[in-house]
C-alpha cells in the first residue's frame, strides 16, 4: 500500500519525527515525545499537521438546504465567518462522521471532515444530493495546520494585520497571512488550550510552516504529533470517530443532544429523536480511575457485582492530570456521576468513578 503525505511530509523528515500510518496518510505521531509536546501546548504552542483532514465545499442557492438535510445541526443560523460543529446521521439514527460546517458567504460552505472518512462522507453527501447543489472536494488541494495553545494569538499575530484576539471561538477570517492571500484562520481546534486552525493551499504550507517555527524560541513553539492530540482531545473529552462514535452509535447515547436541532428536518431525525424522548439503553461516561493502571479502548467495565455493564472506547494517561481518564459506554442504568465502576485491566478489577466532562479545566 503507498501511503499519502502531506505537502509538510519532509518538514517531518527534518524535525526528526516518528512516523505512522494513519487513515492513509503518512503522519507524524510525536517528534520529542508524547508528554512534553502535551505539556507544551498547555502552556505554550504546539504546531500540527492535520492536512490529512478532508474539506467539501458546498455551492450555489441549494447550498444551504443540502447542508440542512444531511446535517443535525442548524446551518440557517450561520453567517459568514462562523463555523459550527455538527455530525451527518445516518438513516438508521447512527452517525456517518462527525464535521465542522463553515460559512464562507452567502451560498457558500465548507465541510471538514474526518481523514479515514473522506471517500465515505463524499460518497454520501452525494448520494444526499437531490437538490442540485455544487459540490467540490478540495481535500487534496489544503494543508491544514493546528496552531495551538495560550501563547498562539500572540504567535500568528506578528503575521497579520487581522485582529486575531476578535476571532471568538468557532468564528473564523479569512485574508491575508505572512503575504499569502486567502488564508482561513479559524479559532478551532481539538485540543481545549486555545488557537487556531490555518486552512492552507498546498503551495504556500511549507513556507507558512516555517514561519511559524521563525518565532519558536520566543515562543516555545514545538512541533506536536498526532499522539499528543489524542491525550489533549481526550482531557476534554472530544469524542473521536472510529473509537467513541460510530456509524452504530446513537448521538444522543454519545452526548451529541447539543449539535441535534429538531426544528428542521434533516436524516434519521424520527430515530434520533425517539432516542432523545425515550432515552437510551448505554450512555458514554467520562470516568477517571481511582487505582493505577491505564485504561484501554475495548476493555471492560463492571458494576460492583462484576457483571459486564460496558467497555472502554477510549483511554490515557493524562499528561495535564497526572492520573488516568477514559470514556466509554455502560449501561445507562449505572450512568450517574459519582458512581462507581470497574474497568477490567489485565485481569484485574481497577476502580473508577464517573465524573463530569472536561476532565482538563483551564484554570
Amino acid at each position: 500500500i503507498i501511503m499519502k503525505k502531506t505537502a509538510l511530509h519532509n518538514k517531518h523528515i527534518e524535525l526528526g519525527a516518528k512516523m505512522v500510518p494513519f487513515a492513509g496518510y503518512e503522519m507524524p505521531v510525536q517528534y520529542s515525545g508524547v508528554n512534553q509536546e502535551h505539556i507544551n501546548v498547555r502552556n505554550n504552542v504546539g504546531v500540527f499537521d492535520v492536512s490529512h483532514m478532508g474539506e467539501f465545499l458546498v455551492l450555489g442557492e441549494n447550498a444551504l438546504k443540502l447542508i440542512q438535510k444531511i446535517s443535525s445541526n442548524d446551518a440557517s443560523t450561520l453567517f459568514p465567518g462562523r463555523a459550527q460543529y455538527s455530525y451527518l446521521p445516518n438513516s438508521e439514527g447512527g452517525i456517518v462522521d462527525d464535521m465542522l460546517v463553515y460559512m464562507i458567504e452567502e451560498n457558500h460552505y465548507m465541510l471538514v471532515v474526518n481523514a479515514s472518512n473522506i471517500e465515505k462522507d463524499w460518497n454520501w453527501i452525494l448520494s444526499q444530493n437531490t437538490m442540485g447543489a455544487e459540490l467540490r472536494n478540495i481535500s487534496e488541494n489544503l494543508s491544514l495546520i493546528a496552531v495551538q495553545g495560550p501563547k498562539a494569538i500572540a504567535l500568528l499575530q506578528n503575521y497579520t494585520a487581522l485582529n486575531l484576539s476578535s476571532i471568538k471561538f468557532y468564528h473564523f477570517q479569512k485574508g491575508i497571512f505572512a503575504g499569502f492571500n486567502d488564508i482561513i484562520i479559524s479559532a478551532t481546534g481539538y485540543t481545549g488550550s486555545g488557537g487556531f486552525e490555518l486552512y492552507v493551499p498546498n503551495k504556500y504550507a511549507e513556507k507558512i510552516w516555517d514561519i511559524i517555527f521563525s518565532s519558536a524560541s520566543e515562543y516555545n513553539v514545538l512541533p506536536t504529533g498526532l499522539a499528543a492530540r489524542d491525550t489533549l482531545r481526550l482531557e476534554m473529552g472530544y469524542c473521536l470517530y472510529g473509537n467513541d462514535i460510530n456509524d452504530q452509535t446513537s448521538p444522543i447515547s454519545a452526548g451529541l443532544s447539543w449539535v441535534t436541532k429538531f426544528n428542521k428536518e434533516f436524516i434519521g431525525k424520527d430515530i434520533i429523536q425517539n432516542h432523545k424522548l425515550h432515552g437510551t439503553q448505554n450512555k458514554l461516561v467520562a470516568f477517571e480511575l481511582l487505582e493505577r493502571g491505564i485504561p484501554r479502548k475495548d476493555y471492560e467495565i463492571m458494576n460492583n457485582d462484576g457483571n459486564l455493564i460496558g467497555n472502554v472506547t477510549s483511554g490515557t494517561m493524562g499528561p495535564s492530570l497526572g492520573k488516568a481518564i477514559g470514556m466509554g459506554y455502560i449501561n445507562s442504568d449505572y450512568s450517574n456521576f459519582g458512581n462507581e465502576i470497574y474497568i477490567n485491566i489485565r485481569n484485574k478489577s481497577i476502580a473508577a468513578k464517573i465524573v463530569k466532562l472536561p476532565f482538563f479545566k483551564i484554570k
